[in-house]
C-alpha cells in the first residue's frame, strides 16, 4: 500500500492527490514509488538540479522549498548577487549537494547552480572569438577574474591597448571583451578586452578612412606637441598639423599657435590611406595673403617693416602677416663692409625697406636697405675725377694689392701692378702696411660695379721712357746690390726703386747649384748690362761677364732672354 506521508515528504497533498494519484501509487512501495517520481523529472540525488521556491527569509537566511521533507536554507549575502532584491515568493534554481547532512538537513547551493548552468550556456551558446560582457569581481595573480554568468580570466596583458599602470582600477566595472579559449575539460575560459578594443579600432579606422575626404573640415581635439607640428585627434585617429600650415606669418614653435587638449577645426590637405597618414592645415582655412602680394607690393615702392629674422646672408621683414621679404646683406649699406646683419639689424627693430622684386610664384620678396638713401657712387665720379691726387688709409692689404680708404665707407683699390714702375714686388706688404697714410691717383671710377681704381706709380714719371734707357745700356759695367735671392737667380739693385736680374747661369763659368752658394743678401756687386728690354721693363745682368768672362753671343730683339729676362 501507498505511504502517503511519503507522498507528502514528496511534496504531494494527499488531499490533493486525487483518484489519479491514488491509483497510481496504490499498489507501489516507497522505492517504486521514487523511482516513478524520479521517472516523471524529479531527481532527489545529490548534485541534482531542482527548482524551488523562497519560503521565507530570516536574517540572512533564505529558505527554499524544493519539494522534500525539509527545506533547504542558503545565505542571502554569499548566494545571490543582489540580496536585496530577494523577496519571498521568488523562484530559483539550485543544486541539491546533499539530501540529508549529519545534521539532518538538505544542503543546496544557488551559486553552484548559477555557475554549472552559466558554464553550459556559455559552452552551448558561445565559441573562441566571440564577444561577451561582464563584471569584473576581483584582482588575481596575472589578472582580473570576471563574471559573465561564471568566472573567467583576463590576463593583465589582455585588459587594454597599453597596459594600464593599475589593473585594479577595472574592478567593479563591467567590461566588453572577447574570448580567446575555452578549455571544457578544466573548464576554464580565458578572455581578452585587448583583442577586442584592437578590432573594434580597426573597423572604426577603417570606415574613418573610407570617408574621410580632402578638402573637408574636421573638428578635432589636440593631442601632442612637438617642435615640427602638432597631432590632432580627429575621432580615435591623429593627423599631423605641421609647423608650416599653421599660419601664413612665422611660426617659431607649434605651441605659440595651439595648445594641448584644444578642440581646433581643421582643413584636410592629403590622405595616405596605405600607410594611415593625414596631412591636417590651419592656414588654409583662410586666403592666401601671397595670392595678391604682386599687385600690392610693386618694385620701388617704399615700406616700413619688422625684422623678424637674422641669418647669415641677410634679414628677414615681416611686411604683414604672412608675407615677409628678405633684405641681403649686400643691400644694406652703399658703403659700409657689413660681415654680419646683426651688425646693423636686431630682432624686432622696424626698419624703412625698398621693394627690389616680387616673386608671388616662390613667395619671394626682395627688400633694400641702403636704397633708401642716395648712392654715394652715383657722385663719386663728379667728386674724384680720373688724376684727382688724395691721401688713404691702407685698410685692407691682399695677395693682388691693396685697399685705401678714401672716405668713410668709401675704399679704392690699388693693384700690385701700380705701386711702383721699377721694383720687382711679388706683395704688396713688401710695400705698404695696414694704416699706412700714402697718397694715390685716381685712375676711375665704375659706377656700375661701385669701385675705384687707384695708383701709386702715377704720382711720378715713368722712368723706363726717358731717364733707364739714357742711363743704362748693354756693355756697361754698374754696381749694385743684391735685394733678393730666388731658385733662378738674383735681383740686384742699381738705383733706389730699379732692379736688375742677374741669372743663375750668369753668375759663375762653373755650375752653379744654388745661387747663395755665390752671393748673399745686400752684397755689393759689380755686374754687366747684357740687354735692357724697355716694352717688358727688364734689365739683364751678368757676374761673370763683369769679371772678365766672354761676353755671349748677340741676343736678336725679336727673341725672348730665356731665364734672366723671363724670370724678371
Amino acid at each position: 500500500m501507498v505511504n502517503f506521508a511519503l507522498l507528502k515528504d514528496l511534496g504531494l497533498d494527499e488531499q490533493n492527490a486525487g483518484k489519479e494519484v491514488r491509483e497510481t501509487f496504490k499498489d507501489l512501495d516507497e522505492n517504486q514509488v521514487g523511482e516513478l517520481l524520479q521517472s516523471r523529472g524529479k531527481d532527489f540525488t545529490n548534485g541534482a538540479m531542482l527548482k524551488g521556491k523562497v519560503v521565507n527569509i530570516r536574517g540572512d537566511d533564505v529558505v527554499v522549498e524544493i519539494g522534500l521533507k525539509s527545506e533547504g536554507t542558503l545565505s542571502l549575502s554569499r548566494e545571490f548577487d543582489e540580496p536585496g532584491d530577494v523577496e519571498v515568493g521568488d523562484e530559483v534554481v539550485v543544486l541539491l549537494e546533499q539530501v540529508e547532512s549529519d545534521q539532518g538537513l538538505i544542503q543546496i547551493s544557488k551559486r553552484k547552480a548559477d555557475r554549472i548552468r552559466g558554464w553550459e550556456t556559455i559552452v552551448t551558446t558561445k565559441k573562441e572569438g566571440d564577444p561577451i560582457s561582464g563584471k569584473v569581481t576581483r584582482k588575481i595573480k596575472g589578472g582580473l577574474l570576471v563574471d559573465i554568468g561564471v568566472p573567467v580570466f583576463l590576463p593583465a596583458s589582455q585588459v587594454d591597448i597599453r597596459r594600464p599602470a593599475d589593473i585594479g582600477e577595472f574592478i567593479g566595472r563591467v567590461i566588453d571583451a572577447e574570448i580567446l579559449k575555452i578549455d571544457q575539460e578544466r573548464r576554464n575560459i580565458v578572455i581578452s578586452r585587448r583583442k577586442l578594443l584592437e578590432r573594434q579600432r580597426g573597423e572604426a579606422k577603417q570606415k574613418f578612412f573610407d570617408d574621410l575626404k580632402v578638402g573637408e573640415l574636421r573638428k578635432g581635439v589636440v593631442k601632442n606637441i612637438a617642435d615640427f607640428g602638432a597631432f590632432v585627434d580627429l575621432g580615435g585617429v591623429d593627423g599631423l598639423l605641421h609647423i608650416t600650415d599653421l599660419s601664413w606669418g612665422r611660426v617659431n614653435h607649434p605651441g605659440d599657435v595651439v595648445k594641448v587638449d584644444q578642440e581646433i577645426e581643421v582643413l584636410v590637405l592629403r590622405v595616405d590611406r596605405a600607410r594611415e597618414k593625414i596631412a591636417l592645415g590651419l592656414k588654409q582655412k583662410q586666403p592666401s595673403p601671397w595670392e595678391q602680394v604682386d599687385q600690392k607690393y610693386l618694385p620701388g615702392m617704399r615700406l616700413k617693416g619688422t625684422v623678424t629674422t637674422i641669418m647669415a646672408y641677410g634679414a628677414f621683414v615681416k611686411l604683414e602677416d604672412g608675407v615677409e621679404g628678405l633684405v641681403h646683406i649686400s643691400e644694406m649699406s652703399w658703403t659700409k663692409r657689413i660681415n654680419h646683419p646683426g651688425e646693423v639689424l636686431s630682432v624686432g627693430e622696424e626698419v624703412e625697406v625698398v621693394v627690389l622684386e616680387v616673386n608671388a610664384a616662390k613667395q619671394e620678396i626682395s627688400l633694400g636697405i641702403k636704397q633708401t638713401e642716395l648712392n654715394p657712387w652715383t657722385v663719386l665720379a663728379e667728386k674724384y675725377p680720373n688724376g684727382t691726387v688724395i691721401t688713404g688709409t691702407v685698410c685692407n692689404i691682399t695677395n693682388y694689392g691693396a685697399f685705401i680708404e678714401i672716405e668713410e665707407g668709401i675704399d679704392g683699390m690699388l693693384h700690385i701692378s701700380d705701386i711702383t714702375w721699377t721694383r720687382k714686388i711679388t706683395h704688396p706688404a713688401e710695400i705698404l702696411h695696414k694704416g699706412d697714410q700714402v697718397r694715390c691717383v685716381v685712375l676711375g671710377v665704375d659706377r656700375e660695379k661701385n669701385r675705384v681704381s687707384l695708383g701709386i706709380k702715377q704720382l711720378t714719371e715713368d722712368p723706363w721712357l726717358h731717364a733707364i734707357p739714357t742711363n743704362y745700356h748693354p756693355g756697361m759695367i754698374v754696381k749694385g746690390k743684391v735685394t733678393k735671392i730666388t731658385n733662378f737667380g738674383v735681383f740686384v739693385e742699381l738705383e733706389p726703386g730699379l732692379e736688375g736680374l742677374l741669372h743663375i747661369s750668369e753668375l759663375s763659368d762653373q755650375k752653379v747649384a744654388a745661387p747663395q752658394d755665390v752671393v748673399k743678401i745686400d752684397d755689393e756687386v759689380e755686374v754687366k748690362i747684357l740687354r735692357v728690354d724697355l716694352e717688358n721693363r727688364k734689365i739683364g745682368l751678368s757676374l761673370k761677364r763683369a769679371q772678365g768672362g766672354s761676353d755671349p753671343e748677340p741676343i736678336p730683339p725679336a727673341k725672348k732672354y730665356r731665364g734672366g729676362l723671363e724670370g724678371s
